[in-house]
């Protein structure tokens, strides 16, 4: 493993609560003051529908560049956790890199974005191979090289684990960048549990509107009872295992999409790893028990609460530079 990088990110006085940081990561404000960037990113988007084999098809859209006579490869982007294409922070990921002469692709996670009735089985964490067969699709699709992939938070989460099979997948991956990753879920759903209560609301008023979602789509099935979406994010998520996977407990289901202890050790695909000692979503903590191969950078800031990083009242962002200047690594 190489050594941690502590990052050269100092926000203002003013910005360096985490909570100011992550509320930011995704504000409305945010994208009020930096759509412009993005415009183009999305007028010029083409959606796609991914054949990801076994009968799943995941949605997506493709920006190519304009700026270059040829692109300098093709950037793909994961969101997190009940985000989508449309995230503030994949939008203006997107469109820096789009700048920079990137052809980009945001894709959709199952039941994201409005796609809940593509597909009858309900989103989970390790729903992996459908997101592999979908790089899949897009490297016969795009055949533009180099091929990155960055995500967020558990997009970031994918990532790594899309990174692990990549080459028994026959996926070219240059590079991957994981931004604030769930590292250890169980840790994680603790923290969530035990962090400021806005936190935990906000993930469950959005887990339930998704649900929701897809019970209209799938009316004549019930999906969950109304006392399961009266519970907690952990009642909640139990009841996801037990009704529609076959984990058989939570324990069994968290340990399923894990990237804790030496999971990442076998890693061939050069990666960077993004994190803040202060994110009150994914604790840094976890990152100290990774076994990590050469082929990893792992960056820790002091700062920067979960996919903040704003470096300054404009609202820019620290994460973007890193990702931008580690995939023209690619």
């Amino acid at each position: 493993m190489r050594d941690v990088v502590a990052a050269d990110f100092r926000p203002p006085r003013l910005l360096r609560s985490p909570h100011v940081q992550s509320i930011l990561a995704s504000s409305a404000l945010r994208r009020a003051l930096r759509g412009r960037r993005a415009r183009r990113l999305e007028r010029d988007a083409e959606w796609i529908l991914l054949d990801c084999g076994d009968g799943v098809r995941l949605t997506g859209c493709h920006t190519p560049q304009r700026h270059l006579p040829r692109p300098r490869g093709l950037a793909v982007l994961f969101h997190g956790w009940e985000g989508s294409t449309r995230s503030t922070y994949l939008l203006q990921t997107g469109a820096r890199l789009l700048a920079e002469g990137w052809d980009v692709f945001r894709l959709n996670f199952r039941d994201h974005g409005g796609s809940h009735a593509l597909n009858r089985g309900i989103f989970h964490s390790c729903r992996i191979g459908e997101v592999v067969g979908a790089l899949r699709a897009l490297q016969t699709l795009y055949p533009v090289r180099p091929m990155t992939l960055t995500g967020f938070s558990l997009g970031g989460n994918f990532a790594l684990r899309v990174a692990l099979r990549a080459p028994a997948a026959g996926l070219e991956l240059a590079h991957v960048v994981a931004v604030c990753p769930v590292i250890n879920p169980h840790s994680g759903l603790f923290q969530l549990e035990h962090a400021p209560r806005m936190y935990h609301d906000y993930f469950m008023w959005k887990w339930r509107r998704s649900l929701r979602a897809k019970q209209r789509a799938f009316a004549g099935t019930e999906l969950f009872g109304r006392r399961d979406l009266a519970g907690t994010l952990r009642t909640l998520t139990e009841a996801l295992v037990l009704r529609h996977t076959d984990f058989g407990s939570l324990d069994n289901y968290l340990d399923g999409y894990s990237v804790a202890g030496d999971r990442l050790a076998p890693l061939a695909v050069p990666t960077s790893i993004l994190a803040s000692r202060d994110d009150p979503v994914c604790p840094a903590a976890d990152l100290a028990g990774m076994a990590l191969p050469d082929c990893v950078q792992l960056t820790v800031t002091a700062r920067g609460g979960h996919c903040g990083f704003i470096r300054d009242w404009r609202l820019g962002s620290f994460a973007e530079d890193y990702i931008a200047r580690r995939l023209a690594s690619a």
